[in-house]
């Protein structure tokens, strides 16, 4: 079922994955580490940017808020440039970052797998609950927990610019879809997902 507090919620939020990294691309455990998004990420934030200046007639009355940071912020960046907007003029917001991945930041999922084979199966029983060895690392369920009040407090339309892993949290507390579907949900990175009351779409 949705989340207490979320079905009320009458304006539109649009939400972005940041655009594509070379980690992305290398199919690397980003996590929280600070990684530029590449060329192929710059055009895709356009893309989207562009999707958003015809989707959105009046954009002044929206709020423009990004994960903390660079591939998100500048992503955002290109975004409001594309719609016509001063690229500056957003906020950040702590609790849409990425999920902490612990040790694993910056390994392959190759690499993962031959260092912690065992952890591999176990995540791969349990993705959702699953949290990765190291200080500070996270499940998705932590990072629900984390993101739940941000979504609560919303009382603008939105432009959010955040990660994969916030995204699947969404899909799972708005989206209902289960634990399991919502851990091995692909996000792409060329699209927006749209956020009208309890409904979601791809865009």
């Amino acid at each position: 079922m949705p989340v207490e507090g979320l079905a009320a919620m009458k304006p539109v939020l649009y939400f972005v994955r940041h655009g594509q990294t070379d980690w992305n691309a290398e199919l690397r455990f980003q996590g929280q580490q600070d990684i530029p998004i590449n060329a192929l990420g710059r055009q895709q934030a356009g893309r989207n940017g562009r999707c958003l200046r015809d989707l959105v007639a009046d954009p002044l009355p929206f709020d423009f808020v990004a994960s903390p940071l660079s591939r998100t912020r500048e992503t955002m960046e290109i975004v409001r440039a594309e719609m016509g907007l001063e690229p500056g003029e957003y906020r950040t917001d702590p609790r849409l970052l990425e999920l902490n991945y612990g040790v694993w930041e910056g390994m392959t999922l190759a690499e993962m797998r031959r260092s912690h084979g065992d952890l591999s199966d176990a995540r791969n029983r349990n993705k959702w609950d699953f949290v990765p060895p190291g200080e500070g690392a996270e499940s998705y369920a932590m990072q629900a927990e984390r993101f739940t009040p941000w979504l609560q407090q919303v009382e603008l339309p939105t432009v959010c610019v955040t990660h994969g892993g916030i995204l699947r949290c969404l899909w799972k507390m708005v989206g209902d879809l289960s634990a399991d579907e919502a851990g091995l949900l692909t996000i792409p990175q060329d699209k927006i997902l749209r956020m009208n009351d309890d409904s979601l779409e791809w865009i």
